[in-house]
């Protein structure tokens, strides 16, 4: 995937190379995400100006109140909606920047991205077509309905915070299937649902900071 953008795709790859090791040393050991985060160019998913701390691990403004979560955080939800193989079908909830979604892509038979705001889409459609990502389908609509004409699905992941999951993204997630979000409002926490034949588990993880979970369709 040897994409250039704003003089650095020459160097990306050993940047991300650094990324990675990086992530290693934070705990990330699932292989296959490993692997995605190396393969897709982060730097294409940033503002142009901030493109030289693309690799940095940190968040970064994208516009409309939205950000690009850092790189370890990625990986990290990516390793829990993962949990060891391959999922066939995801959903994601907030597509924002694309990157989340183009490392999903990575490792997923096929992704289904729903996102609020209009603009953020179409960029990110650009993006992942430069990209030739081809198993992803996005959509514009209000995240927190899930997308039932797909449902279910093994995996759904929010890439923003909720208080309280709402029931149609319960019904949607396939028996054995995984749902990773981040819980609260000011305060937030990582968490992991999984749904068994006798209904759902929740486990709860490390303090995360997320931007807030909005419904509805964004309208200027």
């Amino acid at each position: 995937m040897n994409v250039h953008h704003s003089g650095i795709g020459m160097t990306s790859q050993r940047t991300r190379a650094r990324m990675v090791e990086r992530l290693r040393m934070q705990g990330v050991t699932d292989e296959a995400v490993l692997a995605a985060m190396i393969a897709v160019p982060r730097h294409i998913f940033v503002e142009e100006v901030l493109s030289n701390r693309a690799y940095d691990d940190v968040a970064l403004p994208i516009n409309f109140e939205q950000t690009i979560s850092n790189p370890f955080t990625v990986a990290r939800m990516s390793q829990l909606l993962r949990a060891g193989s391959n999922p066939g079908k995801v959903l994601e909830i907030g597509t924002g920047s694309g990157y989340q979604t183009a490392i999903l892509a990575q490792f997923s038979r096929e992704v289904y991205s729903v996102e609020r705001i209009g603009p953020l889409l179409t960029r990110t459609r650009g993006r992942l077509g430069e990209l030739r990502i081809n198993n992803v389908r996005l959509r514009h609509a209000d995240g927190l309905l899930g997308l039932s004409q797909a449902a279910p699905f093994d995996g759904i992941i929010l890439t923003a915070a909720t208080p309280h999951i709402p029931p149609a993204l319960l019904e949607q997630l396939a028996i054995r299937g995984r749902m990773v979000f981040p819980r609260g409002t000011s305060e937030q926490v990582l968490c992991v649902i999984e749904r068994n034949l006798q209904g759902y588990t929740e486990t709860i993880l490390d303090e995360v900071k997320f931007v807030q979970m909005i419904p509805g369709i964004w309208q200027r």
